[in-house]
């Protein structure tokens, strides 16, 4: 299944490119890199300052997508181990 918008929360995000859009943390705010790791409560960025643990509830990610398409999640939607938000069934709207 090809990474969609709409699966986004069903996939791997290691790799993706990706900039804090908005936190309840300022300092976070505009921070960009590329997702090397992933827990259950926190992304880690690669960043040309070394590295960033954000915790995903307090942020909205903007992830450019290999398609080309760029898109907003709220990182609430992403908290879990990744093995399980992959299982997990999605709601759909």
């Amino acid at each position: 299944m090809p990474i969609k918008p709409e699966n986004i929360s069903r996939h791997e995000l290691i790799g993706l490119r990706a900039v804090i859009a908005r936190s309840s943390n300022q300092s976070l705010a505009g921070t960009s890199g590329r997702i090397v790791d992933e827990t259950r409560n926190t992304v880690k960025l690669s960043t040309r300052k070394g590295l960033k643990v954000i915790p995903k509830d307090a942020a909205v990610f903007r992830l450019d997508l290999p398609d080309g398409s760029i898109v907003e999640v709220d990182g609430a939607r992403l908290v879990g181990r990744p093995e399980n938000r992959m299982k997990a069934r999605t709601r759909r709207w």
